[in-house]
């Protein structure tokens, strides 16, 4: 395919999206118009300003801007405002499902009540579905550089909301904080029936993914480039069917690659894995999901037949009912038999 048809081909793929922060898709202009809402003091004279801000060499440094922005997030209307602002991006992009992140902890400590947090998401979450028919799931991260007291505290205030919560996951700085440290929350998140996912091996070495398999047991594993470093635990994914959430832009932007072409999707591809391409924190890593296709497509010279293996994989991987996973298979099917 030429790069124009892999584009083509990408824009109207039925896909979804497994990895996705939603204070992540908070764009400048949404920032500095919620600072003015709600009275919050930002250090920025400007859209622009924010902009510039948006840049950064690595994780923390990120995450450090990342945070600064969460502080003009404080009702439950910004929480839907921030969410349909991002389905309206999915939609446009032809996200199908969305199984979608957020950060309690985040915004507890700010004095937001976690009741404004949850509920402003998922009404919008349920608007995006009656009108567009995006379905979706609402899985709460832990900070993983806090401590365990706090994930417990945050799964205790999660309780009456399981309704509306499908999974719990980890995320954060990596490094200096494996999966372990976790592992007493996330054996009662799995007691309450909640689907379990884990930032691993992003930063992190392989024995990070290695316990999120074997002491979180997980049911997906979010980034996971460094499980290619153990050949054992790639024939462990492959074998249990384990699909990883990749996010292309995401590793160039923090430098856990050098280049979009070092990107590890294709080979994961090659060994058996279940990849996805997903965009992780879009606002600040330049783009949404189908930037994230389109930034590989050509850079790893991905066949129509690759392209499509990643949509199924992202239907595959969801946390959706299997009748629900056929159906959107066969979605592919027919714009792939359709496509000219």
């Amino acid at each position: 395919m030429t790069p124009d048809q892999r584009y083509a081909y990408i824009d109207r793929l039925p896909k979804a999206e497994l990895h996705l922060h939603i204070e992540g898709s908070l764009e400048p202009e949404m920032l500095f118009d919620l600072a003015q809402r709600n009275g919050v003091s930002i250090p920025f004279a400007s859209v622009e300003e924010i902009r510039n801000a948006y840049n950064f060499s690595n994780l923390q440094d990120f995450l450090d801007i990342y945070y600064q922005g969460m502080a003009v997030l404080l009702k439950q209307q910004d929480f839907y405002d921030l969410t349909w602002a991002y389905l309206e991006r999915a939609h446009a992009d032809h996200v199908r499902h969305v199984e979608m992140f957020f950060d309690p902890q985040g915004h507890t400590e700010r004095g937001v009540a976690f009741a404004d947090v949850v509920t402003g998401i998922s009404d919008a979450l349920a608007d995006g579905e009656k009108q567009w028919g995006i379905t979706s799931r609402l899985i709460m991260c832990f900070l993983r550089h806090l401590d365990e007291a706090s994930a417990e505290a945050t799964l205790d205030e999660a309780v009456p909301f399981l309704d509306r919560i499908a999974g719990v996951g980890l995320d954060s700085s990596e490094v200096g904080h494996p999966p372990s440290k976790f592992r007493n929350v996330f054996a009662r998140a799995r007691s309450l029936g909640l689907k379990i996912v884990a930032h691993a091996g992003e930063e992190g070495p392989p024995e990070y993914v290695h316990e999120a398999l074997d002491i979180l047991n997980v049911d997906r594993i979010d980034h996971g480039n460094r499980a290619l470093e153990d050949e054992g635990l790639v024939q462990r994914i492959v074998a249990d069917g384990m699909t990883l959430t990749v996010c292309p832009l995401s590793n160039l932007k923090l430098c856990v690659i050098d280049e979009i072409g070092q990107s590890p999707v294709k080979r994961m591809l090659d060994a058996g894995i279940r990849a996805t391409v997903n965009s992780d924190d879009p606002a600040y890593f330049g783009g949404y999901v189908n930037e994230n296709y389109r930034a590989i497509a050509s850079a790893l010279d991905l066949s129509r037949d690759d392209l499509r293996t990643l949509a199924a994989n992202s239907f595959t991987g969801s946390f959706l009912p299997e009748e629900a996973k056929a159906h959107l298979l066969a979605e592919i099917d027919l714009y792939d038999a359709h496509f000219a």
